[in-house]
């Protein structure tokens, strides 16, 4: 007899349950666009606030997937093994290569070699692999114009990003920017300088930092000197931050970690150097020493960040004598800049956590203030009237008007006439003119009213880079390695012309001697011709 046959039925598979999934996209959704369009936080802290986000939802939805999803079989454990070959993967085939200025990684295929100087000997013309490319026919029309001046320092003549003139020519349809030569260099983060011939920068070879000098013409090496010195970090960068300052035929440069250094102009010689962290008693700032030196009556004046009147310290500009020290403040990343504020010649510091003023002569702090809350301070001090200057400062900070005056007793002090945090500056410097504040603000060009800090306009996304006021036109080296020329007013930026220079992250001040632009980032370097303007009444001034 033959038993009954029985057929065995499996039970239906649960359905994924997918309401989680829906409610994690739905809330994360509705947090990002409320995160992006808050202005009451910084463009960089909206930028780390969508990365944290973006990584709890991610492990939200993993939690969801292995734990309340119901998914059976190799699904279940396939994903997110799939995830984790897809992140080896790619950390494997890209490399991060630091981060924009508003903190958003950069990243680069490892396959790619990294553009960098070699790491000694001199820069051979015409070498495309080696260094410099040179375009001859306009090498030599650069080569003769006569008058050109002098591009000695920091922002300028004046310290301050303005130069009178010469005109610049507005129509880059007609009169494009023409490269008289590029040439690969260290990492860093300082500008050009230009002297006569010789155009000096900063950069970074290998463990040694160096300081570079070139023919303004040619971008050929005249001479570079060296010291065993090399800062990095994986979100500042590689290399030298501050830009060199030439007096006569001298040149004074401080590295990252707080070399100071004078050297003949013609050679490169060593006349005498000083550690100004080691003296001082501070230590390097967590982006390294960034402060271009200061001359001023015979002293190069720095800041050292020093407590016990260490903060500021002045060295004779000829042998290296300590004069004076002064200040307790902690060193941020601005320069020493000198300006006249009710009726006295004073040393403006924009320090950690706190704004100094000091005299002139003996570096005595006459006044201080307090500003920001930790955050670094790059942008240099705006003076706007006898006894008023502007400070500003990035990651959410803002900008304020202080009036500085001397009361009873010889004492001074700082009144602040307005705050505002509708311009904050981070590397770029802002630029007064006619009653306007112009600069970036969080990489947008802003414009405020001086009169109370309310925002006229604000336009275009530039990033973090560095321009110059030449008459009424306004040069910027966008950070994305394209030179803008704008002609900003009350009424609006009024951009006019873009010139594609690099195609990397570019943070380095740029100069300008006459008709040659100086431009650089880390990587490399680049000698532009710019046309004058032929009737400077219909041209740029």
């Amino acid at each position: 007899m033959s038993s009954p046959s029985h057929s065995l039925q499996k039970s239906p598979r649960p359905a994924l349950r997918l309401w989680p999934a829906w409610l994690i996209l739905l809330v994360t959704a509705l947090t990002l666009a409320g995160v992006r369009s808050y202005d009451g936080i910084s463009f960089q802290k909206r930028n780390l606030t969508t990365l944290v986000v973006g990584v709890v939802a991610l492990s939200l939805l993993l939690g969801w997937w292995l734990g309340f999803s119901r998914s059976r079989g190799r699904g279940r454990w396939g994903v997110p093994l799939a995830l984790v070959v897809a992140l080896a993967v790619g950390a494997g085939l890209f490399r991060v290569r630091g981060v924009s200025g508003d903190l958003v990684p950069i990243w680069e295929p490892r396959w790619v070699r990294s553009s960098r100087a070699p790491t000694g000997g001199t820069v051979a013309v015409g070498i495309a692999g080696g260094a410099v490319i040179v375009n001859a026919p306009r090498l030599a029309m650069a080569a003769v114009a006569v008058g050109r001046p002098d591009f000695p320092q920091f922002l300028g003549p004046d310290r301050n990003a303005v130069l009178a003139g010469p005109a610049l020519a507005a129509d880059w349809v007609a009169h494009p920017p023409e490269i008289l030569w590029r040439s690969q260099v260290g990492a860093g983060w300082s500008g050009f300088v230009v002297v006569g011939a010789r155009a000096l920068t900063q950069e970074q070879a290998g463990p040694r930092e160096r300081v570079t000098c070139r023919d303004l013409f040619s971008g050929v090496v005249l001479w570079s000197h060296e010291d065993e010195a090399r800062y990095d970090n994986p979100i500042g960068g590689e290399g030298p931050r501050a830009t060199p300052t030439v007096v006569g035929d001298r040149v004074y440069t401080l590295g990252s970690t707080g070399r100071l250094n004078a050297l003949e102009l013609a050679t490169g010689q060593v006349k005498w150097t000083r550690d100004i962290v080691g003296e001082a008693g501070s230590q390097v700032p967590d982006w390294g020493c960034a402060g271009s030196p200061l001359f001023l009556e015979g002293r190069i004046i720095v800041s050292a960040g020093g407590k016990k009147q260490q903060s500021l310290i002045a060295y004779r500009a000829d042998t290296g004598e300590r004069v004076w020290a002064a200040g307790e403040a902690a060193a941020s990343y601005g320069s020493p800049m000198v300006m006249t504020l009710a009726g006295r010649r004073q040393i403006v510091m924009f320090n950690h956590r706190r704004i100094t003023g000091h005299d002139a002569e003996d570096g005595a702090v006459l006044w201080e203030h307090p500003f920001g809350a930790g955050q670094p301070h790059v942008a240099v001090p705006v003076v706007v009237g006898p006894d008023r200057v502007v400070f500003s400062a990035g990651y959410g900070v803002g900008s304020e008007l202080l009036k500085v005056s001397e009361g009873v007793g010889g004492k001074w002090g700082a009144e602040v006439i307005w705050r505002s945090l509708k311009l904050k500056a981070k590397f770029a410097n802002p630029v007064a003119r006619a009653g306007y504040l112009y600069g970036l603000d969080d990489g947008m060009l802003a414009c405020l009213d001086l009169k109370d800090g309310s925002q006229v306009w604000k336009e275009g996304r530039l990033g973090h880079g560095q321009g110059l006021w030449v008459g009424d036109l306004y040069l910027l080296m966008a950070e994305n390695g394209e030179l803008v020329l704008m002609r900003p007013s009350a009424a609006g930026a009024n951009e006019l012309h873009r010139f594609r220079v690099f195609g990397a992250k570019t943070w380095n001040p740029i100069a300008l001697a006459g008709d040659v632009l100086l431009v650089r980032n880390d990587q490399e370097a680049v000698a532009l011709r710019v046309t004058l303007a032929k009737n400077p009444e219909a041209g740029a001034l």
